[in-house]
């Protein structure tokens, strides 16, 4: 079996009370579960800036195919400089449960993130449970909520007083 890589690195000086309360505050905002997910979309945003530095010298052709990826997910960036300006949360603004709050699907970005892991949500028509999901422009207008099978209380108390109705008939007419 052949192991995966991780996907970020831990800071290396763990304890930074400015690092730490800028953490806190994302996970707040973005109703992240903890903070590995910031330091994964900080390896992301790494990788992107790499990609960048490294096409700099490269045509302008390969570095158009970089910038339409990232239009794709919807980081608008034209030139490597916008690339390299990125940060943390141009991506996290990307991910599934912040536009299902976004959109007023769900009240607080936390209820998001539970609509989601719930199976609570469609994008195109297919379910996604992965908080983590970059949502493309297109995919954007398609996202939806799964519709409840449950009956509403107003439905189910003129059903019930429908059905009161028709026993009070019945016993009338014996």
């Amino acid at each position: 079996m052949i192991r995966k890589k991780k996907l970020y690195s831990k800071p290396r000086k763990l304890y930074i009370k400015t690092r730490i309360s800028q953490e806190n505050a994302l996970l707040i905002k973005y109703g992240l579960k903890n903070k590995r997910e910031v330091w994964k979309a900080l390896a992301k945003i790494k990788y992107f800036r790499k990609r960048a530095m490294d096409l700099s010298k490269a045509s302008s052709e390969e570095q158009n195919v970089l910038f339409g990826k990232l239009k794709i997910i919807g980081l608008n960036t034209n030139t490597i400089a916008d690339v390299l300006a990125l940060n943390v949360e141009s991506l996290l603004e990307r991910r599934l449960p912040t536009i299902v709050f976004k959109k007023k699907l769900a009240s607080t970005p936390q209820h998001a993130r539970q609509l989601v892991v719930h199976k609570k949500i469609f994008v195109d028509g297919k379910i996604i449970n992965v908080p983590s999901y970059i949502v493309s422009l297109k995919e954007e207008p398609l996202i939806s909520i799964k519709p409840s099978k449950k009956k509403h209380t107003a439905e189910k108390k003129v059903e019930n007083a429908e059905a009161v109705q028709i026993e009070d008939k019945n016993q009338e007419s014996k």
